[in-house]
């Protein structure tokens, strides 16, 4: 336990976590390649998901030795990028529809990275769900943060990159042409990320002036959760992409089954985490009943 206590000092240094957690997702992404390529001879969507898994389960422990399981919060950011990056750069896909997708995935990743890296403090602070889930599982914590922290998260957002996976694979083997699916699905994308932007900006603008208030504020005023609408159009508008295959030429299967990350994304976010936000703040914020009563959860 010794070790614990030696680098609690450390994480109280901002720059000295950035450190950590950069050192940590260097590792972690080198063993999720290592991953993908010993897998050889195996169905290429498992080697993709098995090496995801390897990550995640390496930045789990690496949030177990800090003892903050925050060390997970940029995975969900830092992944799909470099996952899809990695995979088109592997099966040689450099078409338009493909790079259209990459471009709209960099976008949405650097600026949700940045959104994140901006709130960051340290490492002797984890997100306030976490610290809950401590005090209401204390003896099932460690499987609750893996599987409920960690790694459902990573499922979610795998099975959201799918139909991206399956764009650069089809790509790989036909070049595709963009189509009217191509370009609808890039400014969704697109439009998702700057809502994102949008929202997060005025929030925080808000909030430096205005602790402990309900933000009422561009956005804010529309919709109770503009950012959250943001992360949930980006992961369709990745789906709508995916459309670019064309929808005559496959089985109804082949076109809606990948659908299905999109679906389990929206559901995380309206039945998990919209009611325990609005929870949070109806108990902390004594305006936001008034404010739930005008505005729209999401649109």
């Amino acid at each position: 336990m010794k070790n614990f206590y030696t680098i609690e000092p450390l994480k109280a240094s901002r720059s000295w976590s950035f450190a950590a957690i950069t050192i940590i997702y260097l590792i972690a992404t080198a063993l999720g390649v290592w991953t993908f390529l010993a897998l050889d001879e195996t169905a290429v969507l498992l080697r993709l998901f098995v090496a995801d898994f390897v990550a995640t389960v390496f930045v789990w422990l690496c949030g177990v030795i800090f003892r903050n399981s925050s060390v997970y919060d940029p995975y969900w950011s830092v992944a799909p990028p470099l996952m899809l990056t990695g995979y088109a750069v592997y099966c040689g896909a450099y078409s338009l529809p493909v790079v259209l997708m990459l471009v709209a995935v960099w976008y949405w990743a650097i600026r949700l990275t940045g959104n994140w890296a901006y709130t960051f403090p340290n490492l002797n602070k984890q997100d306030w769900r976490y610290d809950m889930y401590k005090e209401k599982f204390p003896r099932l914590w460690h499987i609750v943060n893996f599987t409920g922290i960690n790694l459902m998260p990573t499922i979610v957002v795998f099975l959201a990159m799918i139909p991206g996976f399956l764009l650069i694979g089809m790509s790989a083997a036909s070049p595709l042409q963009a189509s009217i699916w191509t370009w609808l699905g890039f400014f969704v994308c697109i439009s998702a990320a700057t809502l994102q932007l949008i929202s997060d900006t005025q929030a925080h603008r808000f909030r430096r002036d205005h602790r402990g208030e309900v933000c009422t504020v561009g956005l804010w005023n529309r919709s109770r959760h503009p950012n959250y609408l943001g992360e949930i159009l980006m992961w369709w508008g990745i789906y709508i992409l995916y459309l670019t295959i064309g929808l005559s030429e496959y089985s109804l299967g082949v076109v809606l089954l990948p659908a299905v990350g999109a679906l389990a994304n929206t559901c995380l976010f309206v039945f998990i985490s919209i009611p325990m936000m609005e929870k949070r703040q109806l108990a902390n914020k004594p305006g936001y009943a008034d404010y739930r009563k005008k505005v729209r959860m999401l649109i």
